[in-house]
């Protein structure tokens, strides 16, 4: 199975394209769209929407696993994300790409067994899920990785009778 993991932003959105085969994580691509600052929000949206559709195209992922939302302290911050997030969502929707939502605990979760482990504990486990040389820079990309892995273990999870989350959108 080929999954697209998505870190949402509307400057930096990390993406992580995974194949999973006989229960190994294989990267096939991973990196970030990213927009500048200064240009128009709204072109910041299309440009997003664009390489998303472009990476979509191109990996012809057959699920997707993003971010959920979620509320920190700056509320423009917070609904310029969710416009970015989006565009994504559409451009996966459009593609008819199933699409499941994870919070950033159930990805601690899956990936070191602990729901308050810190940033650098999940990135060490990605690259070592992935079996890369080192940690997935920058970090936006390294969450998008995390993400797919977490929707790869779930899948698992539901294949082999286990409940797991099913969080499709």
């Amino acid at each position: 199975m080929r999954i697209l993991g998505i870190d949402p932003g509307y400057a930096i959105v990390g993406f992580a394209v995974l194949d999973l085969e006989s229960n190994e994580f294989r990267p096939v691509n991973i990196g970030a769209i990213t927009t500048k600052a200064g240009v128009r929000f709204t072109e910041r949206l299309n440009a997003i929407y664009e390489d998303m559709v472009e990476i979509i195209d191109t990996y012809r992922p057959e699920q997707m696993a993003i971010e959920e939302l979620f509320s920190n302290t700056n509320v423009k911050t917070v609904i310029d994300v969710g416009q970015a997030r989006g565009v994504i969502l559409l451009a996966a929707k459009r593609a008819g790409i199933p699409i499941f939502e994870y919070t950033p605990l159930q990805v601690k979760s899956s990936l070191t067994g602990y729901g308050r482990a810190d940033k650098h504990q999940v990135q060490e486990m990605t690259k070592n899920i992935l079996h890369l040389s080192k940690i997935i820079k920058p970090d936006d990309a390294a969450d998008a990785a995390a993400l797919a892995i977490t929707h790869g273990y779930s899948v698992n999870s539901r294949r082999l009778g286990a409940g797991g989350f099913d969080g499709e959108i």
